[in-house]
């Protein structure tokens, strides 16, 4: 979780004055976008799907409480542990007491934002326990010393050439190699195979987990996630609250909806469920921990609470013309984009977070492509006007608010401003934003025009026509 006090306006100008980085997100997210829309256009039903997949995650919401004392009960009949955890701080211990407790200091990790929003990995680092990411981006991301910077692809703000010299420097064993893909993504393979093989705890998130019968679901597109789910003799589960689903034939919908949504396949590529423990097959043990950590209260907001539903499938981010040009970095959190801009406000309420409400157009392309039709554009809104109800402005708003509720309470005041501009249309017209404008607010008003300022008010206008 971040912890910055920086804004996203001021985080994003590196990222918009990166050619490079500009280039990697524009051709990664137009692929993406494109293999989308062909999948989708293949559903004559992909609308009555989304309804139905909203009508579900309305329902979890609405009855959370039932659902998820359905879901310990149904874990732990059939011998798997249920760990609650209100904050970040209480998921990492009980995970850390947990591994301490084989007397292990190696865990092998399947990609998981919940683990990312908490600081798990960093977290055990303090305590002598190394967390491997095995998911191929995660581990460029581990391997750079560098934060994920999109939901689905963590990695997406680095070109082949760039990973090919990570490895070399890293993985590789002094090995030279070439920028093509299937090389790369063997060396990463041998690299992480031995780790598979010897490591004894895996720690992973949960995509879906089903209330009435106590199934979990992971979906991943390389197979190290089926790896990390077998192989181990301890798994140690983490997910947010609002993961749960009521039945199987809700989970139906959802494997659905989640592929075309993400990565614009038909069906995910490795879509692995268990329930609980079963003697020679799978982990000896397995635990799920089930985290709040502010979910509660994003969960009390009726507007806001929306952003529950998200099924962290990334088709906002892939849309976003923001994000495109300003990269997840620019966010602050382990949440990008469209949807991090309403999620990370809510879960972490920080200085740096506060601000994301503005990290939009507002053009509504969001919307238009979640699969379970949250409105982001409407909780955009709602966040600006609270972060401002609350008394979070600038010197710079306040100032101008000051000003212009002076300027509205006195109509003589407000008449003989209009006068005043009127008389000076002619020389205000052929001003430049860019150049009249000072600071940043010339940089904005470089892409900006006014609209031609009349050389009358309409009330003296109107005198002159009555």
């Amino acid at each position: 979780m971040s912890r910055s006090k920086v804004g996203f306006s001021t985080n994003s100008l590196k990222s918009i004055n990166d050619s490079q980085l500009r280039a990697n997100l524009r051709s990664a997210t137009g692929a993406i976008r494109d293999k989308r829309a062909r999948v989708v256009g293949e559903k004559e039903d992909w609308e009555k799907l989304r309804r139905r997949g909203e009508k579900i995650r309305k329902e979890v919401l609405d009855n959370l409480d039932k659902y998820l004392s359905q879901l310990e009960f149904s874990v732990a009949r059939l011998g798997g542990r249920v760990h609650w955890a209100g904050d970040a701080r209480e998921a990492n211990e009980i995970i850390l007491s947990l591994i301490r407790s084989h007397g292990e200091n190696e865990v092998i990790k399947v990609k998981s934002l919940t683990t990312d929003e908490i600081g798990m990995n960093d977290f055990l680092s303090r305590y002598g326990v190394t967390a491997y990411e095995t998911d191929l981006a995660e581990l460029i991301v581990q391997l750079s010393h560098d934060k994920p910077s999109h939901i689905l692809v963590p990695a997406i703000h680095k070109n082949r050439s760039e990973i090919r010299e990570l490895f070399e420097k890293t993985i590789a064993k002094g090995r030279r190699l070439s920028d093509n893909p299937v090389e790369l993504a063997e060396t990463s393979r041998l690299y992480l195979r031995q780790k598979f093989l010897s490591t004894k705890i895996a720690v992973s998130g949960v995509n879906f987990a089903v209330a009435d019968t106590g199934t979990l679901c992971v979906v991943e597109s390389e197979g190290n996630g089926r790896m990390c789910l077998t192989l181990p003799k301890v798994l140690i589960s983490v997910m947010g609250i609002e993961k749960v689903l009521p039945g199987l034939d809700d989970l139906g919908v959802f494997l659905e909806l989640l592929p075309r949504s993400s990565t614009g396949e038909r069906m995910n590529p490795y879509t692995s469920l268990w329930s609980g423990v079963h003697e020679g097959d799978g982990p000896e043990e397995f635990h799920l921990v089930i985290l709040d950590n502010g979910r509660s209260r994003v969960l009390a907001d009726p507007v806001g609470r929306q952003a529950l539903r998200c099924i962290r499938c990334s088709a906002c981010l892939n849309v976003c013309p923001v994000y495109e040009r300003s990269g997840g970095h620019s966010y602050d959190s382990v949440y990008p984009g469209p949807i991090g801009a309403i999620l990370s406000p809510q879960l972490f309420g920080n200085e740096s977070s506060l601000s994301l409400p503005w990290a939009s157009s507002l053009c509504g392309a969001c919307y238009e492509v979640c699969p379970v039709r949250i409105n982001i554009p409407q909780v955009l809104v709602h966040l600006r006007e609270k972060v401002i109800a609350e008394g979070h402005k600038s010197g710079v708003e306040k100032a101008s608010f000051l000003l212009l509720t002076g300027l509205f309470k006195s109509p003589p005041l407000f008449r003989a401003l209009l006068h005043l501009v009127a008389k000076a249309s002619g020389p205000l017209n052929r001003l430049s934003l860019s150049g009249f404008l000072p600071g940043y607010l010339g940089k904005w008003g470089a892409s900006r025009d006014l609209p031609g300022l009349p050389s009358e008010t309409f009330r003296t206008w109107s005198k002159r026509h009555g």
